[in-house]
């Protein structure tokens, strides 16, 4: 059952309606014969004192406000579950007496303003935890209450799914600084309304005033009603809304979810901005006697040089550990008896003033190293000193047990290698000679004849340390790759031995074809198409995308369920660009691909050609309402099949006679509704 907003007397109606089938559920489980259904539904208000929707509150508003209910309550997670709007620079305490629970505001209230306050999930009762959802009590200290209502959805910019339980702040246009190159909105002002996400992604924000807002989302993931750049995702509005002027929608009452849901009217395309952070060199240390790091504090650093008092540039290898190259590694390519306990060296870099201006600056550098056993390492050298003890006192000759090598490398030894991808192998320091004509790869055939391949070492342009093993890898055979002791030495005069892997090659008609043809009306657009499984992670993709270049093709796809995601790549840079909320920027679109019949997901099978033909246009189409909501419909749909599935799998039936849901005849919402009416009438007065 939909309740489309248009009008005030609809939506009373509807809450009326809302009220009587709550009190008719809830009363039709008094007096339940001990051992039988379990209560499932959540506890009723009966009383409030002050009513709900009062208004001319005093401003010195300390007074108690008590919530009486029909059961024992709890108070579950009320830090991340309470808020108020306004929120108020002291919050208030929440503490239980008798059946119900009392309010105590601390706080200077502002005059002429309606407040809330939005208990979420946060009441339950005593006995089951059962949670009385979308929970409000509104007042107002001036003389009429606030009463526009938008609705919205928020969504994960990359991922295209829904961001739960979201803060929607609302700033008011003609008390804030006009934005223009640089937002600072929501790091100078405190929101004037402030709405919630629920679980799903969609907010209903209420008891806003016909005006113009800016609107942002704010994933608070620490629970202090603050915005922590990179790390609480962010999303804004491009232009400012007022809610007056937002088309009409429709609230409904989830049975399964037990809230109240709506048509969203905004999309917030969440994403992670990176913070400001100030450039300095941080901390150096030297963890191994050939290796000493260096952590700058923003990404990026601009270094005009290093030197070091007791080894030559030319033997500096420098490896940048993190995409930002923010963390430094220095590996000394000489012989550790060459190397000192103690390096010393300077830096000059471009460090960040008090005013945040890039200046030079030289810091000073003193690597100190020093070897420091294990345990185990001290227990063997007792253990062998012991055993030569013993054989000088016997008159025998001590051979000391052979030493582990301690060289490292990691490649696996056997497996099938997708001829696309080749083999690859990683190396615990950087390599300083690497004889590939010693390398041996073979190719056993049924016949049992044998052939020389051809073989490659490639180093990844991205990872120093990072070596891709390349051949022209054929399908049937056993593959033998040897490489010799003494092939490799690393920047510590450490070698190898010898190395043997055997293999096999991926045989295509194990695999299925996925071919992907773009179409729009820019042929030279730019895009990213990237191929994931059912759960949405990342198995192939492909760059530079344009839908001049005809049908791209995926190789090697596993059979089974698969989903296409595209990447709307604006500035040509083969990546997925995020936001940035004081620039004003939002992230670059990132689409699951959804066919003519709303599927996303689409089946694959062994020795099968799938082809695709996108209508870009169509898949960055502008949002609207309508677009929005079937967006939604269609995650919705994808959830609920994936709880279906998860529940036969799990072996579990759902109960279908009533008890859980009540039994109202009105769509299926049942005992639920008593979160309708336990709101105060959450809908009340909207235009």
């Amino acid at each position: 059952m939909k309740i489309r907003y248009r009008d005030t007397a609809l939506l009373q109606v509807a809450v009326a309606l809302f009220f009587v089938t709550a009190f008719l559920s809830r009363c039709a489980t008094i007096g339940t014969p001990t051992g039988g259904p379990k209560d499932s539904l959540p506890p009723v208000i009966i009383r409030l004192t002050p009513d709900n929707f009062s208004t001319n509150r005093p401003l010195t508003n300390h007074e108690r406000i008590y919530i009486e209910f029909d059961e024992y309550v709890q108070i579950k997670d009320q830090q991340k579950e309470f808020f108020t709007s306004p929120a108020m620079k002291k919050k208030p305490l929440i503490t239980q007496r008798g059946r119900g629970i009392v309010v105590q505001l601390r706080d200077t209230l502002e005059p002429n303003t309606t407040y809330s306050l939005n208990f979420c999930s946060a009441i339950r009762d005593n006995n089951e935890g059962n949670p009385l959802y979308s929970m409000r009590y509104v007042f107002s200290t001036g003389p009429e209450i606030d009463s526009m209502i938008v609705s919205g959805y928020t969504a994960d910019s990359y991922k295209a799914d829904s961001v739960s339980k979201s803060y929607i702040w609302f700033f008011p246009v003609d008390s804030i600084d006009e934005v223009k190159e640089y937002d600072s909105t929501i790091f100078k002002f405190k929101p004037k309304q402030i709405g919630r996400a629920e679980t799903n992604g969609v907010f209903i924000a209420q008891n806003l005033k016909p005006i113009r807002y800016r609107v942002y989302a704010i994933q608070d993931k620490n629970d202090n009603q603050m915005y922590e750049p990179a790390s609480d995702q962010v999303g804004f509005l491009d232009e400012p809304i007022n809610p007056i002027e937002q088309p009409d929608f429709a609230m409904w009452y989830d049975s399964l979810r037990r809230y109240v849901t709506a048509e969203p009217q905004l999309y917030f395309r969440m994403f992670t901005d990176v913070a400001f952070r100030r450039q300095l060199l941080q901390d150096s240390k030297r963890p191994l006697q050939h290796r000493a790091q260096l952590f700058f504090g923003a990404a990026h650093p601009k270094i005009e040089s290093m030197t070091f008092d007791s080894i030559p540039a030319e033997r500096i290898i420098v490896e940048y550990e993190t995409v930002g190259k923010d963390t430094l590694s220095l590996w000394f390519n000489m012989p550790p008896e060459q190397l000192p306990d103690t390096i010393k060296g300077e830096v000059i870099y471009y460090k960040h003033d008090t005013a945040n201006m890039l200046r030079l600056d030289t810091a000073k550098l003193k690597l100190a190293w020093r070897k420091v056993e294990s345990k185990e390492e001290e227990r063997e050298r007792e253990k062998q000193e012991r055993e030569r003890k013993r054989a000088e006192a016997a008159g025998e000759e001590y051979t000391p047990p052979k030493q582990e090598n301690p060289f490292k490398v990691n490649l696996p030894l056997s497996g099938e290698v997708n001829p696309e991808e080749h083999l690859w192998m990683e190396f615990d320091y950087p390599i300083t000679q690497l004889d590939s004509a010693s390398v041996l790869l073979t190719r056993t055939l049924g016949d049992n004849t044998i052939e020389d391949r051809k073989v490659s070492f490639v180093r990844d342009t991205a990872k120093l340390r990072r070596y891709q093993i390349r051949s022209n890898w054929e399908v049937g055979g056993n593959y033998t790759l040897t490489i010799p002791a003494g092939a490799i030495r690393n920047v510590a005069g450490e070698q190898n031995d010898t190395i043997i892997g055997k293999y096999t090659v991926y045989d295509p008609a194990k695999f299925a074809v996925l071919k992907v043809k773009l179409t729009g009306q820019d042929p030279q657009a730019t895009y990213v198409v990237q191929q994931l499984d059912a759960s949405g992670r990342m198995q192939q993709e492909k760059r530079g995308v344009k839908p001049a270049d005809g049908f791209v093709q995926f190789n090697y796809v596993k059979p089974g369920e698969i989903q296409v995601r595209l990447i709307e790549d604006k500035n040509g840079n083969g990546k997925w660009d995020t936001g940035n909320v004081v620039e004003r920027r939002q992230p670059e679109r990132s689409e699951l691909y959804v066919n003519e019949e709303g599927e996303t997901i689409f089946a694959t099978k062994a020795n099968w050609e799938m082809e695709l033909t996108i209508d870009v246009d169509r898949v960055f189409a502008p949002v609207t309402m309508q677009s929005l909501q079937r967006l939604f419909d269609e995650r919705e749909m994808q959830r609920l099949e994936r709880e279906a599935e998860k529940r036969l799998k799990e072996g579990k039936k759902k109960n279908d006679d009533g008890h859980n849901h009540g039994s109202s005849g009105f769509g299926g919402f049942g005992g639920g509704n008593s979160a309708m009416q336990s709101t105060g009438d959450m809908f009340n007065t909207l235009r």
